[in-house]
């Protein structure tokens, strides 16, 4: 039997949806990139450690993947296995001292809805990202002002080696657009979250407020990765590409949103390619006009 097949029996044994050759584009929100070997649904932690577990003993090539808002897949796919941490792993549990437990796929907007029926503030500014909790912490989402670096207190986590274990806040490197998870095989399973108690019209005021601003001023009709570049020191990337005249720039159905420079999105069958040549574009252009080096946010899987 081949290992690809003995991982398949695992899953099932896990309970692990497991599906061969499954386009990536169905699940990011950028609707961009080929198809991976597997993609397995996970719903437990201890599923995730058996599994990574078996692949790290059998060389089979795996990444994790949460609600896809952050990445941008390769036209030719990824050759390997994807473990899915979304949906079947997202609960979501109001503890002692309004602190809050998240399993690392419960989506933002649940967690953000979750607590403000207990009247409990600290997520407002957050709520409107479309990301998991996992892959929040992952990059120190933040939005408005607020970053998940202002609320967690501590993450569950499968280490490299396919250990299971916790850090404190303290320990987790968070700066902007980074933490000690970011660009390492650790994977985040759950996260404490410290709020404060509030009044509920207050929150849900302020919540809808941010919300608001988001789809105003963001183009979330199309297709994207949200902000598409990260802030350089001292400017914003919207603001320079504006600068540049790049807004409506486009390469095949990758475009520059004119509503927002900052966001790269697809106006229909944008390939990987489209968007990483327009990317390249935008970067040298920016560079040369202003001298400003921009960054890449999304991570890119190939």
């Amino acid at each position: 039997m081949e290992q690809i097949d003995q991982l398949e029996c695992l899953c099932r044994q896990y309970d692990c949806p497991f599906l061969r050759s499954e386009p990536l584009r169905k699940h990011t929100t950028f609707r961009i990139g080929g198809s991976c070997q597997a993609l397995v649904d996970i719903g437990s932690s201890e599923a995730l450690q058996a599994l990574v577990s078996f692949c790290n003993e059998n060389g089979i090539r795996w990444t994790v993947l949460g609600n896809g808002s952050n990445m941008l897949v390769s036209d030719e796919g990824y050759d390997g296995v994807v473990f899915l941490v979304g949906k079947r792993m997202a609960r979501i549990e109001i503890r002692e001292d309004c602190t809050v437990y998240c399993e690392a796929g419960a989506l933002l907007m649940g967690v953000a809805r979750t607590v403000l029926e207990e009247s409990l503030s600290g997520m407002e500014c957050l709520a409107g990202i479309p990301g998991t909790i996992g892959g929040a912490l992952y990059m120190n989402a933040g939005a408005y002002g607020g970053e998940m670096a202002d609320i967690v207190v501590s993450a569950e986590y499968l280490d490299e080696d396919g250990t299971l274990k916790n850090m404190a806040k303290e320990d987790m490197e968070l700066s902007y657009r980074h933490s000690v998870f970011s660009g390492t095989k650790r994977i985040i399973t759950g996260v404490t979250l410290q709020l404060c108690k509030g009044t509920y019209d207050t929150i849900r005021t302020e919540m809808e407020g941010y919300l608001s601003q988001r789809r105003a001023k963001q183009p979330l009709e199309l297709p994207s990765a949200g902000s598409t570049f990260k802030r350089p020191v001292g400017s914003y990337a919207s603001l320079l590409i504006d600068q540049c005249g790049l807004k409506g720039a486009s390469v095949g159905d990758a475009q520059v949103s004119v509503k927002h420079a900052g966001f790269v999105v697809n106006t229909g069958k944008a390939t990987c390619k489209d968007v990483l040549e327009l990317c390249d574009y935008v970067i040298e252009t920016v560079r040369e006009k202003t001298g400003y080096q921009l960054e890449l946010e999304p991570v890119v899987l190939r």
